[in-house]
């Protein structure tokens, strides 16, 4: 079975080093939207070695710092899905970057919490 991930080429990537790379996510959900992807095919975030998660996260703060630069955003989500019932539709683990901007939702509080309805409400 063929990847999408696995597909891409160097040259549609924004950043990379020694395990990830990271490109612009073709269905954003806010300007500067990206994935920080693992080079290694494998489909868990739990499967990642150390040194893969080392450099994700590296990946992840200089992706950031050209963002902030660039559109300086308020804020950021960052997200991992995993598996399907966690909404993963690419099974090839990869972690969005989201920028977030002043207005872009009406009420941000709780953030991530929004992406269902709550079993307790969050007052925060």
């Amino acid at each position: 079975m063929s990847c999408i991930f696995c597909e891409y080429q160097k040259r549609e990537y924004i950043a990379e080093n020694e395990s990830a790379f990271a490109i612009y996510d073709k269905f954003p959900v806010n300007k500067g939207h990206v994935l920080i992807i693992p080079k290694r095919h494998f489909e868990s975030f739990f499967e990642a070695t150390e040194e893969e998660i080392k450099d994700i996260y590296s990946l992840m703060h200089k992706v950031k710092k050209n963002i902030d630069k660039e559109l300086k955003p308020e804020g950021y989500n960052v997200g991992v899905n995993v598996g399907y019932y966690a909404g993963q539709t690419v099974m090839h683990l990869h972690v969005h970057l989201i920028p977030r901007y002043k207005g872009d939702v009406e009420n941000p509080k709780g953030g991530v919490r929004n992406i269902k309805e709550a079993l307790v409400r969050y007052d925060g």
